[in-house]
């Protein structure tokens, strides 16, 4: 990072508090109080402004995204930066908490995790425009996201694209057969080594370090509580696979597919067909493959009629919070038209 970059915002950043009635009796207990951060750039005035949710990535939430480092700016001196250089337009920017015991939500109404997209739909959104008077019509309306936060800007264009006119996903979860079944042995050798699933979980929570071991077990079990929620199951979902074995249990992967992007793409495409902007990219060296999983969404939006802006570069998974760089711009604009 340059030092001579400043650090301290120009902009107004507001922390809400948002009581929600929807996450108020969720299965995991986890709280239906959320604090949310808003920030607002400067000017004379934010009312009229586009708003923009900013998601999160798994084991993360949104405020983390205001966190910089010495070396490295936050998103919010990074989009300020933006602003001065002429290269992006004024917009409000909200980061959303849609963290769970499980370390992610996926952004899904799940009856094992809780209702987390009528959360952002029905209560966020509408709680942040009357406040401070943004967005108000889908054309003033964005979502960008990195990885589970990319699935997220997915998801929700695709299930409510009269709410949203452009999206941006950076290495977002999608190709689930590149991306999740080579894990599903982590998840599978935890449950193992600890005498069950709910073992796993237990050794999980009293780690006073989350590994990255540990981590990449938990996924697949946030994203198994995301996908394929079970009443009367342990833990309220299923696995998509047979612990002992690793062997595929496929009438719930097909469950999984009903939410990867790309399938949907093939399904539901048509639905970002009018949107301002889609944007994708990945690294070339992502540790998840989802190079591999943008290209072929890409392809599949492109075959239902979707502008599709798509682009690589060379990098992996972590630590490419620069790529906002490229989408803030490109999604400020297509609101700001």
């Amino acid at each position: 990072m340059n030092a001579r970059l400043p650090r301290v915002i120009q902009g107004e950043l507001h922390t809400l508090t948002i009581d929600s009635r929807v996450l108020r009796d969720n299965p995991l207990g986890d709280p239906w109080r959320r604090e949310l951060p808003v920030y607002l750039p400067p000017g004379n005035s934010a009312s009229g402004l586009p708003v923009i949710l900013v998601l999160a990535g798994f084991s993360s939430v949104g405020a983390s995204l205001l966190k910089g480092t010495p070396w490295e700016p936050s998103l919010l001196v990074r989009y300020e930066r933006l602003l001065a250089e002429g290269r992006a337009a004024r917009a409000a920017l909200v980061f959303p908490d849609a963290f769970t015991r499980w370390g992610g939500s996926q952004y899904l109404n799940s009856a094992a995790t809780g209702r987390y997209t009528d959360h952002l739909l029905q209560e966020l959104l509408p709680e942040v425009e009357a406040r401070f008077g943004v967005g108000g019509s889908r054309a003033r309306r964005g979502v960008v996201g990195k990885s589970s936060g990319g699935f997220g800007a997915l998801h929700l264009g695709f299930e409510s694209p009269a709410t949203f006119a452009a999206l941006a996903s950076h290495s977002g979860d999608c190709a689930f057969d590149l991306c999740y079944r080579p894990d599903f042995v982590k998840l599978s050798a935890a449950i193992e080594r600890h005498g069950g699933l709910e073992g796993f979980v237990a050794a999980f929570e009293k780690a006073p370090r989350k590994t990255p071991a540990l981590l990449g077990a938990m996924n697949i079990l946030a994203m198994s509580a995301a996908y394929s929620p079970a009443a009367g199951a342990p833990l309220g979902f299923e696995l998509p696979f047979e612990p002992r074995t690793g062997r595929l249990r496929d009438e719930i992967w097909q469950r999984w597919l009903g939410f990867d992007p790309v399938e949907r793409a093939r399904r539901e495409g048509r639905r970002l067909a009018d949107f301002a902007l889609v944007y994708l990219d990945a690294g070339l060296r992502d540790e998840f493959h989802l190079q591999y999983g943008a290209r072929q969404l890409a392809e599949a939006l492109r075959e239902q009629g979707v502008a599709v802006r798509h682009e690589e570069f060379d990098d992996g998974h972590m630590g490419v919070g620069y790529r906002y760089d490229v989408s803030l711009p490109l999604v400020t604009a297509a609101l700001s038209a």
